[in-house]
């Protein structure tokens, strides 16, 4: 099966980012591979991905590779100074699940939007009462690197489309 829209799409690749600064690129690096033994899934046309990933991969099937970079336009874009906030410390306390050690800067914290979607937030600086949080994308300003192969392409069921992930997640 051909990947087309609404299929189930694993995947295995390596991912390198880099970033140009001053006209000078660096050399990409890793940042994250997913091995046979941890594929990555998704449903075509619902992944929330960048649309550039998608096109790229139009068309592909089971054991086919790819190789292709994504500029940081088509992917995250560059980071909105709107997104860098600072909140008040009091919002992350133990009673609401986070932990002192999360608070330190360079971390991730685990969110929840006001809908209940889960996104992430960086902790920039520990300002005492207050915490500086940059909730721009991980990945805005870095150009990807995507190089791997198609590990599955299946049909979604009934259930995965309506609830726009794949079976393993429906059952967790």
């Amino acid at each position: 099966m051909n990947i087309i829209k609404s299929a189930v799409v694993g995947l295995t690749y390596e991912l390198k980012v880099s970033k140009e600064a001053d006209e000078i690129e660096s050399v990409p690096f890793s940042v994250e591979v997913r091995g046979q033994e941890d594929p990555f899934y998704f449903i075509f046309g619902q992944s929330g991905l960048p649309e550039k990933f998608e096109s790229y991969l139009v068309d592909k099937k089971e054991g086919d590779t790819f190789n292709f970079v994504i500029s940081s336009q088509d992917a995250y874009g560059e980071a909105d100074d709107e997104l860098i906030m600072t909140l008040p410390k009091e919002q992350f306390s133990k009673d609401r699940g986070f932990e002192p050690a999360m608070l330190e800067e360079g971390n991730f914290l685990p969110l929840l939007d006001e809908k209940g979607f889960p996104l992430q937030a960086k902790v920039l600086k520990d300002m005492g009462a207050e915490i500086l949080l940059d909730f721009n994308h991980p990945l805005v300003g870095f150009d990807l690197h995507f190089e791997g192969e198609v590990f599955e392409v299946r049909e979604a069921t009934t259930e995965e489309l309506q609830a726009g992930q794949i079976q393993d997640e429906i059952d967790e």
